[in-house]
């Protein structure tokens, strides 16, 4: 048994309990129940660090410095491996190749059997001198920068030519391009000379003398390329982003047509096939190539390989490329790419945490997930699972549940036991094990069409399809159906659609529920008003911030030999702001006990107004339990989705579109997600989910299915109408799937 005695990270409730070893363990409970706070929190987290502490100080010093939970002992730990759902860093050189290393065996194997024989493996390596292609070092497109988005030729420097952000007439910029004397501000674009264009655009850097002062000049493609385009696209901001967006476009590269590599790489082949078209393939399609390979000098090398594409398939990947971008995979796509390279690992006795690896799949996928679960325990590792599908919890050799409710209303144990156990049990989680979602009596009709025309993207055959407009309108399909590439590929840049999805909150550890909301503003006006000071008094970021903590309310401290520590700021015990703030109340609370309530207990307090307002979205959401302070980087990806759904509610969009909003959602609180899309769609608005759960899809007014399978096999519309006509006439996995969800109530 592992044994957790005595827990107390983030919610939880002191809590003590044995997990038996070598068995698959599911966690269930509500969102915020405490879950990961034990899984990731409290064990992976502790294996990690007692693994960092065997390393000498020097190699620690290299090392993320890890807390320890606050919990009293552990004990009987094994080495833990979390597969989460991350996304993979989205470096343009990692590929689903790179990521679990078949293109290594694939390089191997052409560096062997290629003909004509080009050298040793690195020479296919499209990451190494020696193979990558020399125009764009080995990343398959060459970035263009199109001119016209920087300027308008037909007007002057004077008369605001350059329409670049940063650049209007006056600023430091302009001036320095305007008094450069290398043209008259006065003459329009479209008619300098060409050395004065060339000059405008592209000179570098040069020390020029303007106005009896120095100054350096450097051509406006030089700046903005300078300024702009070297720059991490995540750290800019929303409108650099959206220009940077609109000016640079990426093209296949001329020299080697986006394969990547250099022309010898390319000249070599197997049956007639080059690495490069090896690794565009679809795994299931490369499975095969690879099967007809029978050289004795490369067998052990092939079975590997072909091991290692098979679990691909098997794991519901088959449909991805070996090229593809590691940094385009979903959460959940990432996740199962990641769980390949522990399939084949020869470690046993492992402790491997998942966090709900079902994201992302259809009811038909899950059955190979499960399998997948099995396998793993069944090599002799401890399995932990947190995750909310009734499929995989029956899957369980034991379930913890924990709850009763989110926030401080969970972080107990309600139950332990068998599946059996937890069926009879009064549990929320053991009565909704049965609960079904039921189709609706009668469906809404569309108030008009948004036509898609055409669509291409990824594995889209030329799709035509129209979404209803003022209903609730379901996309399922299997992974890799063309999903995510219909609806995000063509609906976002519409006028009035909302695109919601799970992407991390770009924030620091200073960032929370209220300062991303823009509740902090109506929050801090009301102290100001009320105690006739200034609002920046009331931001921890700002004046009034305590000094020693700089307003984060811990201290970090770097122990050196050992790993850092995070300690509640002894001037402020955590408050965050300077004994003066706090002298200053709003209805006998400072402002450190207004952003320690949740969102339940703040809407008790303001009752009306903007603040009132934002809380309200909030809670409708289903996020009453989280904190107004709590840093965002604890939110898991359904809760900041659903933040994101709150902010974007206050948008006054017209058209919803929600990627699998059911992510990290407890059975109960599904239906509470269905009445909030029907609340939103009853307010006149349209919303589009893309979705799996069978509870959402029964719930519909309209469906769109896609497939009829992933990949090459998939991007068709097999499937549009009604829940009701699915079930009674549908043919795809999809129909299957829902038919036998509501046969088990009695069904359609």
């Amino acid at each position: 048994m592992i044994e957790v005695r005595g827990a107390r990270e983030n919610n939880l409730a002191d809590v003590s309990l044995d997990i038996p070893k070598r068995r698959l363990t599911v966690f269930t409970g509500v969102s915020g129940s405490g879950k990961s706070s034990l899984v990731f929190g409290t064990i992976a987290a502790e294996s990690q660090r007692l693994i960092n502490e065997t390393y000498t100080a020097f190699v620690q010093s290299f090392m993320p410095s890890l807390g320890r939970p606050d919990v009293d002992a552990l004990h009987n730990l094994s080495a833990a491996i979390v597969v989460d759902q991350e996304r993979m860093g989205a470096n343009s050189r990692s590929t689903v190749g790179t990521a679990t290393d078949a293109h290594t065996m694939l390089r191997i194997i052409f560096s062997r059997l290629g003909t004509p024989h080009v050298g040793t493996s690195t020479a296919f390596s499209f990451n190494s001198a020696e193979g990558m292609c020399p125009e764009c070092e080995g990343l398959g497109r060459v970035s263009t920068t199109d001119v016209h988005q920087l300027v308008d030729v037909n007007l002057s420097l004077n008369e605001g030519a350059i329409t670049a952000p940063n650049f209007a007439v006056g600023s430091w910029y302009w001036q320095t391009m305007a008094q450069s004397g290398l043209f008259d501000p006065d003459t329009k674009l479209k008619d300098y000379t060409p050395q004065q264009w060339e000059d405008f655009l592209h000179k570098p850097a040069t020390k020029i003398k303007t106005n009896n002062f120095n100054t350096t000049y450097e051509g406006l493609l030089v700046k903005v390329q300078r300024l702009y385009l070297a720059k991490d696209r995540e750290s800019m901001q929303g409108h650099i982003r959206a220009f940077v967006d609109r000016a640079v476009t990426f093209t296949g590269c001329p020299a080697c047509g986006g394969a990547r590599l250099n022309a010898a790489a390319l000249g070599s082949t197997i049956d007639g096939h080059n690495i490069a078209e090896c690794s565009a393939m679809q795994i299931s399609d490369l499975a095969t190539f690879v099967r007809a390979i029978t050289d004795p000098s490369v067998a052990p090398l092939v079975r590997t390989l072909r091991d290692t594409l098979d679990s691909l398939v098997e794991i519901g990947l088959g449909y991805l490329s070996l090229d593809r971008e590691s940094g385009t995979l979903s959460g959940g796509e990432a996740q199962r790419v990641k769980m390949i390279r522990h399939l084949g690992s020869s470690l046993t006795d492992v402790t491997y945490v998942f966090d709900e690896p079902t994201v992302g799949l259809h009811p038909h996928d899950i059955q190979r997930m499960n399998d997948l679960l099995i396998r793993l325990r069944d090599k002799g590792n401890t399995v932990l699972v947190v995750e909310h599908k009734p499929e995989v919890v029956e899957i369980a050799d034991h379930v913890v549940d924990l709850g009763p409710g989110a926030g401080s209303a969970g972080g107990r144990i309600c139950y332990t036991g068998d599946v059996a156990g937890l069926r009879r049990s009064d549990t929320l989680t053991g009565r909704h094990l049965g609960h079904r979602a039921r189709l609706r009596d009668r469906v809404r009709q569309p108030q008009g069409q948004l036509h898609i025309t055409g669509a291409r993207l990824h594995n889209l055959k030329d799709v035509d399809v129209d979404i209803p407009l003022g209903v609730l309108t379901v996309v399922t399909g299997v992974a890799g159906s063309g999903k995510s590439s219909l609806i995000h590929g063509s609906l976002p840049r519409r006028e009035g659609v909302a695109v919601v999805d799970q992407s991390p909150i770009r924030g620091s550890r200073r960032s929370n529920p209220a300062t991303y909301t823009g509740l902090l503003d109506p929050i801090r006006t009301a102290f100001a008003k009320a105690n006739g000071v200034k609002a920046a008094l009331f931001s921890a970021n700002s004046e009034g911030a305590c000094p020693n903590c700089k307003g984060i309310g811990l201290v970090y401290t770097d122990l050196a030999m050992m790993a850092g520590v995070a300690s509640v700021c002894e001037q402020c015990e955590g408050k965050r702001f300077t004994p003066e703030v706090l002298t200053h109340k709003l209805r006998g609370r400072d402002i450190s006990e207004v952003l320690a309530m949740s969102v339940t207990e703040a809407r008790a307090f303001f009752t009306s107004g903007p603040a009132r307002a934002i809380l309200d979205r909030l809670a409708d959401t289903g996020l009453g339990y989280i904190g107004l302070g709590q840093p965002l980087t604890t939110l898991s990806g359904g809760e900041r989705q659903r933040i994101k759904l709150a902010i974007q509610m206050a948008e006054k969009a017209t058209t919803y579109v929600l990627d699998e909003p059911t992510t990290g959602l407890h059975l109960a609180d599904v239906d509470k997600l269905l009445a909030l899309l029907d609340r939103l769609v009853d307010d006149g608005n349209t919303v589009v989910v893309i979705e799996h759960h069978q509870a959402v899809m029964a719930h519909a007014d309209w469906l769109i299915d896609l497939g009829p399978g992933a990949g090459q096999d998939g991007g068709r519309v097999v499937f549009t109408g009604t829940p009701a006509d699915l079930v009674s006439g549908g043919d795809s996995l999809t129909a299957r799937h829902l038919r036998t969800y509501l046969g088990m109530t009695g069904g359609a």
